[in-house]
């Protein structure tokens, strides 16, 4: 793994978050499900420049409890860049001189873009458990309509990690036409017993906390913080591998030999855990942990027999990727994904990438995790510039 620090010449530098009503009035969002949503507010980003041909755009789909900041930093004295700085900038995998690049904060989010702790426009109070549950494809629906508001009708590329990859599969499966070639990172398409029983223990955690008060805290004046926070403590050990919890913390007292020997935290590893916990709460609404976490929960695109039929017959490849310590999303995943795309001729390239960093590799810098992915792009975009030229569409 690279562990050389980015520098000014690696960042996108300095970038604004924008924030677009994408439906309301006469045009409101109308999910999977039937439900309708009457406003929808998204906050997005962008990095790089499109081009003429607008045929240069990678859209970015984030995590569970990502944000639309995917990279550079929103004033010079902040102390971490966005969530994705490690792959996207001048120069690296997701060449910002070369890439526009968009990310937007999901649907069901916190951070910007409509969900359950926003106002129901119909009630002046917040939605709470009346915001209807959702589906990935709900959130495909709102990234097209973000790119027709950015005036972009076609992407080079979608990528995500995680549920960001759950976006990337289902929008190459939905829209193929609309989608040059997908990447799939450490994602699933079809969480199994373990992946649901985690997630079902962090809601429950969260909804039996007394602060919840039966999802209407925001008018109660209280919060499911201890709920929350346990919620992500559990996340985290899960996000990681067992040899790499062992590397980063071992057996090590957070204060020295001196151990307190007690039901505090004692152990360093407990120390972290509990940061993350408290860190947390500053920054996500338990109401987007139930609802997103119920999202991947449901997520089963090959459910039909062929499901990629439409993207077989574009030819828009796919990229899968796993890592081989990731037991959140352990490699079986990524290959059950390539045995329905390759089962319905969809190519698809597949690699299991070394790393002792567990499900969380696919944020780090990991020489050849990058490669992979600069590679790939490279040769999409090789391959549609040659077929423009043969369509006589001359160079971009």
């Amino acid at each position: 793994m690279t562990s050389r620090p980015p520098t000014a010449e690696d960042s996108v530098g300095i970038v604004e978050q924008h924030t677009v009503r994408l439906f309301e009035g006469d045009h409101p969002l109308v999910l999977a499900s039937g439900a309708v949503v009457p406003e929808v507010d998204v906050a997005y980003e962008t990095y790089g420049t499109l081009n003429a041909a607008r045929d240069n755009a990678v859209f970015i789909c984030h995590a569970l409890t990502g944000d639309a900041h995917a990279a550079g930093r929103h004033q010079e004295d902040d102390h971490r860049p966005g969530w994705w700085d490690s792959i996207i900038g001048p120069g690296k995998p997701i060449d910002t001189d070369r890439f526009f690049v968009i990310a937007d904060n999901l649907l069901g989010g916190c951070q910007g873009t409509t969900g359950p702790a926003s106002t129901n426009p119909a009630t002046g109070r917040p939605y709470g458990l009346d915001f209807p549950l959702l589906q990935i494809a709900d959130f495909v629906t709102v990234h097209r309509a973000l790119l027709a508001h950015l005036g972009v009708d076609h992407l080079l590329s979608v990528v995500g990690g995680s549920m960001g990859g759950m976006q990337s599969l289902q929008w190459a499966l939905s829209y193929p036409e609309q989608v040059g070639s997908a990447v799939i990172i450490a994602a699933s398409s079809r969480l199994n017993a373990q992946n649901i029983a985690f997630s079902a223990v962090a809601r429950e955690s969260i909804m039996r906390d007394p602060g919840f008060a039966g999802g209407r805290y925001l008018e109660s004046g209280t919060s499911p913080d201890t709920g929350l926070s346990i919620a992500r403590m559990m996340a985290h050990i899960t996000y990681q591998s067992e040899a790499g919890m062992e590397e980063k913390f071992g057996r090590r007292y957070q204060f020295g030999e001196d151990a307190r020997r007690g039901f505090g935290v004692d152990f360093a590893v407990e120390s972290y855990l509990d940061h993350q916990g408290r860190v947390f709460l500053s920054r996500f609404d338990a109401l987007s942990y139930l609802y997103l976490t119920r999202v991947m929960d449901y997520f089963d695109p090959f459910a039909e027999a062929d499901a990629a039929a439409a993207l077989a017959a574009v030819g828009s490849p796919c990229l899968v990727l796993s890592f081989d310590t990731d037991w959140r999303f352990d490699t079986s995943h990524s290959r059950a994904i390539v045995r329905q795309l390759e089962s319905q001729r969809v190519p698809v390239s597949f690699r299991e990438i070394r790393s002792p960093w567990g499900h969380d590799s696919f944020l780090l810098t990991i020489d050849d995790y990058h490669r992979t992915v600069a590679a790939f792009l490279e040769r999409v975009a090789y391959e549609r510039a040659a077929g423009d030229r043969a369509a006589g569409r001359g160079e971009r």
